[in-house]
């Protein structure tokens, strides 16, 4: 598998060639076309998603509401990433916002290759870490104004 897409996916941006050439190795490529479901909140989490090209929609269905997309990723981003840090189950929905291709990485492949090799383990799980505070940041934010607004 060409390790070009990874170089581009922030997670993976600080890691060498051979290391890039290891997860390489545990990715999966799959197309999804446009408006297919890639997994449902609720669902058991066991893997994460590259986005090499085409656009995902992360969205949750709100009651007498329907759904909310809370982002709209591209190429070089990726998604599901709680699959692999914890198991648990999806917090919400990622469909195919137009047809892409995905490269999913197994939580159990993941954990194997993090424990082979410490340096690439330290480099992406400091990158994951940045990822979910910003990430919580911007949900606090979120929250903040969704309260400011209910008061009127």
């Amino acid at each position: 598998m060409d390790v070009a897409p990874l170089a581009q996916v922030t997670l993976f941006q600080g890691l060498s060639p051979s290391q890039l050439r290891k997860v390489a190795a545990i990715c999966e490529a799959e197309t999804v076309e446009a408006g297919a479901l890639i997994f449902r909140e609720g669902e058991p989490a066991q893997s994460m998603y590259l986005l090499v090209s085409g656009k995902v929609r992360i969205s949750r269905r709100v009651p007498g509401m329907g759904e909310e997309a809370l982002a709209i990723l591209d190429a070089g981003q990726y998604f599901g990433e709680m699959g692999v840090v914890e198991e648990s189950v999806r917090s919400a929905d990622a469909y195919a916002h137009e047809t892409a291709t995905l490269w999913r990485i197994d939580r159990r492949q993941f954990d194997q290759l993090l424990f082979t090799d410490k340096d690439l383990a330290y480099a992406v799980l400091w990158t994951l870490v940045r990822t979910l505070s910003a990430r919580l940041r911007e949900t606090n934010e979120k929250m903040k104004a969704f309260f400011a607004m209910s008061k009127f």
